[in-house]
């Protein structure tokens, strides 16, 4: 990405940062809070806390790493659990941001999470094109792909790595109406196929052929009370008891509209 694409910083009304990309005509986060937003969709919600709390080995995957916020948040929970679960966190951006640009970002009333700018600048300075490994904590490894999503290798290499398996994703890239292409059956097959049985998938989004897709790609998909003004987002799994807290949509009814075209 070069100077004239790069993101433009814009202060949310919880007082953190997040970015407005030219390019896709839209805010990275929610303008009305970008922790908040990302706390609540990403981590309270799903039940991720609860399980950052035990000894369990988990996998973390997420579209689109953005700013890095969910990464931090990620390492602040351990953190304030003083937790010792071994977490991979595996994250795929076609476009990163600046180290310049990652060292004016902040996160309002979080000192944690501002005394990490550096390593989010460490970071964005170092990634190549391809995998990028770095190991955080003894317990916590950061997997970054620099490249488009379907160029990612780990979907035609995850039926022989079942232990590297996903426990949560985060679906985080940019909506369906600017980012159409990362919102299709096709990526929540994929995203499927590197998931555990007991997998639970996030995403702010509420648009019905996004929850279409999922369920045309075999996920079980439920509504959620949405953050900050928003009405609803999503959650899918490919076991339905993961879903019992929540509203459930008609599953059969989408695809028969998918295959109708009703999202064309």
């Amino acid at each position: 990405m070069n100077d004239k694409d790069e993101p433009i910083i814009k202060e949310t009304k919880d007082g953190s940062t997040t970015l407005f990309s030219a390019q896709f005509d839209q805010h990275y986060h929610n303008p009305n809070g970008a922790v908040t937003e990302s706390r609540y969709v990403f981590f309270e919600t799903t039940g991720l806390t609860k399980s950052l709390a035990t000894k369990t080995p988990l996998t973390i995957f997420e579209t689109g790493f953005g700013t890095g916020l969910n990464f931090l948040l990620c390492i602040d929970y351990l953190q304030k659990l003083g937790s010792e679960t071994p977490v991979t966190f595996k994250s795929i951006e076609a476009y990163p941001i600046s180290p310049e640009t990652a060292r004016k970002l902040s996160f309002g009333d979080e000192p944690f999470l501002n005394r990490q700018t550096s390593l989010l600048a460490d970071i964005f300075g170092r990634i190549k094109p391809g995998n990028n490994r770095f190991e955080i904590t003894p317990f916590l490894q950061l997997e970054l792909f620099y490249g488009l999503f379907d160029e990612y290798p780990g979907f035609s290499i995850s039926a022989e790595l079942p232990n590297n398996f996903s426990s949560y994703i985060f679906h985080d890239p940019f909506s369906p109406d600017v980012n159409p292409e990362l919102w299709t059956p096709n990526v929540f097959e994929k995203l499927i196929s590197v998931s555990s049985s007991e997998i639970i998938l996030a995403t702010y989004c509420a648009a019905t052929s996004a929850r279409a897709a999922m369920a045309v790609a075999g996920w079980n998909v439920a509504r959620a009370k949405g953050a900050l003004g928003k009405r609803e987002m999503t959650l899918a799994s490919k076991n339905a008891e993961k879903l019992l807290s929540f509203k459930r949509v008609n599953e059969k009814r989408l695809i028969e509209r998918f295959k109708d075209g009703d999202f064309s």
